[in-house]
């Protein structure tokens, strides 16, 4: 951490010290005829002798903007640019201050909705409900992918995870002219897209199929992006291979190629490797890297990495998509992914559990091996049958078969240190898992004003099935026959099959406000059996188990009729609607006899409102309520005995729990002063939530069951700031502030006695990103974590721990086709118990030489360079305080090799066709 400090104060001495001549310039744009202010004018600066972009800011609702920066040049190219009007192009002086009063833009004569003028580079560009960056005015190496020139982005953040938020949302899909690339993982296409393809980076709200269709605008929950791809490159090859192989046998292998002609696009991935990666990652420093925790990976999502979510894995994968679409006719992509993948995972608990009397104390070790075969596809399929009418379907499916072996040993002590009870177990479980889902919609537009009816149909098929088998011995000291061995075998069969059909009409009222019409059937049936037998005296399993099997159905009927009002004005847009949901449920278990029926009525509210100050300023409010059903498990009224010192029996009676949830976001950009700031605030209330009610004997031997409890909570909130400064084409810099908070109340009952753990935990968080000429660029940051956690019982003491983490990153692009990355990163666990490691220091160095003209890449990589990394963590709820340390990667070293391979040919690129904006 003391060299961090040193980093930061030099780069803030350095940037007020760049050379140069600063400037401002400042001005007001209106329409030419109306004499009405032009917001959200692009203004931008370029050297007129290699049109590098110096600086750029956008007016004001007034029309008004003040361009300021510092330059070596004594002239520079100005341009005003306006979708729909001429741009205005002259060439001022450099000087302290130039003031141009009014400046007028003239309406083009004909104008084509989202198309500029050809040579023209505007660096951005606001359309409507979208922003448009132009790729090349954001300078990066040579060599960058698409994540690169995102964190050049105002208001962009990208984590070192790969998420990306822009404004404080979260961007949940990227697309590539238009379409899915390979899956909805953004990490997908902004890792393996080299930057120099890309033309435009749209940005605007996530859209439903009717929003799409429709022409509304998103809700603003997430983002998406939607990545251009140039005219010149969008008829052509591109594609990657890499490999690896270091020490303890560690390894990387992985390719990807696509293949774009104009709207066609065709792309194929595979990988290899036991370092917990994806494989899709083609970044020259930091591919080749591991996750630093058990295994965590983003990718798991896109169907890339199954392991599980514990410890090692080797996995190999192979995967290919296909995109084609056709303007007012039809657009279709689909996918299909392979993988195989082996993991590891050792890890050992401390818990110390809280009873009303007392607490008593449990240390656990676990031994998890596993393996999965997974097979997965899906596709959208659309067609525009008019300019009225579009027809939609989305088909999935995956198959997968998976086995693990899993021994735990845990020993219970009182709170006197003394041992109560131990317990030795070895599960096997084999199995199969077979899903299947769809969606079919039709909708219709009825006229030109925003009247439609639409129609649609989903369903989802499951079937899970494992076979178990369990061999546990437990042992309560000083008791009279104290010991109980258990051997058996389990099949478990759980099938789901779930359809709705449901139906929306809107209708015009008034200028832009409509009444919403919906409604919606659903049918949920769940089947679970359950077969339990024996070993009996030859060690065969023939002794079934009447106790302890089921045979299962819940079924779960609704009807939801809802009316709504929406107003969807250009500043202020509102929603509000109620719902009226029947629900009918009904389980029977036809094993054990037993079985029942139950109406609920719920009437439930949900409203939006979105109030847009300006181009850079806009806030949001919502409030919704739903209904929570427990699961299976939690209904089923068997017990279950896999850890016999803790018999979890569920409750056929319960009821759904109503979620109340609240939220506000409030987000602006400072254009001219590159200051980005966002407020946010999301709170859950429940009403009859699902919570455990225990009881514990004399033994510490503890049984838990099910019931509907009010009192619970969560929430988060914070804020973030960020800064941007850049100085010429030498120096840029971003800085970050977001701290947060975490409250929450959790309510369970122990021993008759309601217990309350209210948390509130603060994390604030301050980053930077300095860069200097592409050469370097340094990263630090600093995070720090204050976890309280308070109780309702007067005989125990409340939790206070402090976490800390403080990482800096940096990259030397010098000399010449020399790259040198280093990651650090320190972290500390306050409060973790004796045996459990605090604090660590995790650092990955790789050296990388460019050769073949760029096309490729020799590389040494060190990963855990100290051998320090831990994954060790603290956890606190209404009963227990936990810690927990697992296996994780360790010190490793890796020669790589990496080569680009791109071929382009043709003239003709695709249309604008970004319909999902």
């Amino acid at each position: 951490m003391h060299k961090i400090l040193p980093v930061f104060v030099l780069c803030t001495c350095f940037y007020y010290n760049v050379c140069g001549q600063e400037f401002k310039i400042s001005g007001t744009v209106i329409d030419a005829a109306s004499e009405q202010p032009l917001e959200a004018t692009t203004i931008y600066a370029e050297s007129p002798k290699d049109s590098t972009l110096v600086a750029y800011t956008i007016s004001d609702e007034n029309g008004y903007f003040e361009l300021e920066d510092r330059s070596a040049l004594k002239k520079m190219n100005l341009f005003f640019s306006y979708n729909g009007y001429k741009t205005l192009t002259m060439q001022v002086e450099v000087k302290p201050e130039v003031k141009f009063g009014t400046v007028r833009l003239e309406p083009q004569t004909q104008e084509l909705e989202g198309v500029d003028v050809v040579g023209e580079r505007v660096p951005i560009t606001i359309k409507k409900d979208t922003m448009e960056f132009n790729a090349d005015s954001f300078k990066t190496r040579p060599d960058a992918n698409v994540e690169d020139v995102l964190k050049k982005l105002p208001g962009v953040d990208i984590d070192s995870d790969g998420k990306i938020t822009v404004n404080g949302k979260e961007v949940s899909q990227v697309l590539v002219n238009g379409q899915v690339f390979f899956s909805n993982d953004p990490k997908v296409a902004t890792k393996s897209l080299p930057k120099e393809v890309i033309d435009k980076i749209q940005i605007t709200d996530t859209k439903t199929k009717t929003q799409e269709f429709t022409g509304e605008e998103g809700d603003g929950e997430t983002k998406t992006i939607n990545l251009t791809i140039k005219k010149d490159k969008n008829k052509g090859v591109l594609g990657r291979v890499s490999a690896g192989y270091g020490s303890d046998e560690r390894y990387q292998l992985n390719g990807i190629l696509n293949y774009f002609n104009d709207s066609k696009r065709a792309s194929a991935i595979a990988s290899s490797n036991n370092i917990n990666n994806s494989g899709f990652s083609f970044d020259e420093i930091y591919d080749m890297v591991g996750r630093s925790r058990g295994g965590y990976n983003g990718a798991r999502d896109a169907g890339l990495l199954n392991n599980f979510g514990n410890g090692i894995t080797t996995s190999s994968n192979l995967g290919a998509s296909y995109a084609d679409a056709q303007k007012g006719k039809y657009e279709i992509d689909g996918n299909y992914f392979y993988g195989y993948s082996d993991s590891y995972n050792d890890q050992k608990t401390s818990r110390e559990n809280i009873l009303p009397e007392g607490r008593f104390f449990t240390d656990s070790e676990n031994k998890f091996r596993g393996s999965t075969n997974s097979n997965r596809g899906a596709a959208n399929l659309e067609f525009d049958i008019d300019k009225t009418l579009r027809v939609t379907l989305e088909p999935s499916m995956s198959v997968n078969r998976t086995d693990s072996y899993n021994t735990n040993s845990s020993v219970s002590y009182d709170g006197e240190g003394a041992q109560i009870n131990r317990n030795e177990r070895t599960t096997t479980d084999d199995g199969f898992q077979r899903n299947f889902g769809n969606r079919f919609s039709i909708i219709k537009k009825l006229d030109t004003i925003g009247r439609f009816i639409s129609l649609s149909f989903r369903n989802t098929n499951n079937e899970d099935r494992t076979q178990s088998n369990l061999y546990s011995v437990s042992e309560v000291f000083d008791a009279d026959d104290g010991t109980q061995v258990l051997d058996q075998f389990s099949e478990v069969v759980n099938k789901r099959n779930f359809y709705e059909v449901s139906g929306e009409y809107r209708h015009p009222i008034a200028e832009k406000t409509f009444l919403d019409l919906e409604y919606a059937y659903s049918y949920d049936d769940r089947d679970n059996r359950k077969e339990v037998f024996d070993s009996d005296e030859d060690g065969t399993y023939s002794l079934f188990n009447q106790e302890q099997s089921s045979n299962f159905n819940f079924k779960n009927v609704q009807q939801t009729p809802s009316i709504g009002i929406r107003r969807n004005g250009e500043k202020f847009h509102f929603r509000v609607a109620a719902e009226y949901k029947f629900s009918e449920l009904g389980n029977q278990d036809f094993l054990q006899n037993t079985g029942f029926t139950k109406s609920y009525e719920n009437l439930l509210f949900n409203a939006r409102v979105r109030y847009s100050f300006g181009k850079n300023k806009r806030f949001r409010a919502r409030y919704r309520s739903s209904l929570n059903f427990p699961s299976v498990n939690q209904l089923r009224p068997v017990p279950n005995i896999s850890n016999p010192l803790h018999i979890v029996i569920g409750n056929p009676e319960l009821s759904p729990a109503v979620r109340h949830n609240i939220s506000f976001n409030y987000n602006d950009f400072n254009w001219k002063e590159r200051t980005g700031m966002y407020v946010y605030f999301n709170m859950d209330v429940y009403k009859d939530r699902v919570s455990g009610i225990s009881t514990t004997d004399e033994n510490l031997l503890r049984t838990t069951r099910y019931a509907n409890v009010d009192g619970n909570y969560n929430g988060w909130a914070g804020f973030g700031y960020s800064k941007g400064i850049k100085k010429d084409s030498t120096l840029t810099a971003k800085f970050n502030l977001r701290p947060g908070i975490n409250f929450g109340r959790q309510v369970s009952f122990s021993n008759g006695v309601r217990l309350e753990a209210q948390s509130l935990d603060v994390s604030p968080y301050i980053s930077a990103n300095i860069n200097y000429k592409e050469l370097v660029e340094i990263e630090p940051g600093y995070g720090v974590a204050f976890n309280n956690t308070n109780y309702n019982l007067d005989n125990f003491e409340d939790v206070r721990f402090t976490s800390q983490n403080a990482s800096l990153r940096t990259t030397t692009y010098w000399p010449k086709n020399v790259i040198w990355g280093n990651d650090i990163r320190y972290t500390y666990n306050g409060n973790v118990g004796e045996g459990y490691k605090k604090d660590a220091v995790f650092w990955n160095m790789s050296l990388g030489l460019e050769i073949l003209k760029k096309k490729a890449t020799v590389k040494v990589l060190a990963y855990d360079l100290l051998d320090q990394n831990i994954n060790t963590r603290r956890t606190t709820g209404e009963d227990f305080i936990q810690d927990f340390q697992g296996t994780v990667l360790t010190r490793y070293f890796m020669g790589s090799f990496t080569y680009k391979f791109d071929q382009f040919g043709g003239k003709k690129g695709p249309k604008n066709r970004f319909r999902r904006y």
